[in-house]
């Protein structure tokens, strides 16, 4: 077995892959963002890059990473904000006026909510989480639609706690199942105009958003330890990954969660 990892080896025929492909990546805040995986892995590929940017707070982390991939856009999304989504949405319209691939990989959750028992969990809390980390999911597939003419590929990001219980994940568990099911029932809509939908769940990786998580380190110790690769997937593992869904040898791939983290969920 290969121990090269997907960055290093030769890229070959996969360079050329999603050659002619435009695609959104949506929630990077930093090199270590697995969005930025997976942008990295979409223009290693060959796609065009639209880029965003939660804030101008966020802007010089991103800003350097976009010119790195060559990014044709770089633009301003925040989620809860009404129009921003459109705004992006709108701007990819008038530079391309096609798109083949979005990612969202975008989440939050109130840090109170986030961090306490689901019990306890503040009715405002869940829906803010839900609206940012489900629901604009939803809208992004309404406005990807009318731009897939060619069909496309849509992603989002989730985790194993979606289907089983995982120490301190709390309300992000429930919110990430409604996420799955939503990656479902948005494929099942869009499947006749060739738009495939995926959720893309990878074992813990240490990001700006998994910081939030309490007893993070203890999450990603025993991960690790029951995986049957005893490794976890790097944000390279995870684009690359995504990436390979976008190609049009996966036309047929649809409603699925792909997960990238060594076997993890398959431990009980």
């Amino acid at each position: 077995m290969s121990d090269i990892s997907p960055s290093t080896q030769d890229p070959g025929a996969s360079a050329t892959m999603l050659r002619g492909k435009k695609v959104l990546v949506t929630g990077i805040a930093n090199q270590h963002s697995i969005a930025y995986g997976c942008a990295r892995a979409f223009r290693a590929m060959g796609a065009e890059l639209a880029i965003t940017y939660f804030n101008d707070k966020a802007l010089p982390h991103v800003e350097p990473l976009a010119r790195q991939l060559d990014a044709a856009l770089l633009l301003p999304l925040d989620v809860t904000q009404p129009g921003s989504l459109d705004s992006v949405f709108q701007a990819v319209t008038e530079r391309w006026g096609v798109l083949h691939a979005a990612l969202h990989a975008i989440a939050f959750a109130p840090k109170a909510d986030l961090q306490g028992r689901l019990t306890d969990c503040s009715a405002e809390g869940f829906a803010v989480a839900m609206n940012v980390s489900c629901h604009s999911f939803i809208r992004m597939a309404h406005l990807a639609e009318p731009l897939m003419r060619e069909g496309g590929t849509l992603f989002t990001m989730s985790f194993h706690g979606a289907h089983k219980v995982v120490e301190h994940y709390n309300v992000m568990g429930p919110v990430k199942a409604a996420l799955e099911s939503s990656v479902r029932y948005l494929a099942h809509e869009l499947g006749p105009q060739g738009i495939r939908v995926h959720a893309i769940s990878p074992g813990p990786i240490r990001t700006r958003a998994a910081s939030g998580l309490a007893e993070f380190d203890a999450l990603i110790a025993d991960a690790t330890a029951r995986a049957p690769a005893h490794m976890l997937a790097s944000i390279d593992d995870v684009g690359y990954a995504t990436a390979m869904l976008a190609a049009d040898h996966a036309r047929l791939l649809t409603g699925t969660t792909l997960y990238v983290d060594g076997g993890y969920h398959i431990m009980s």
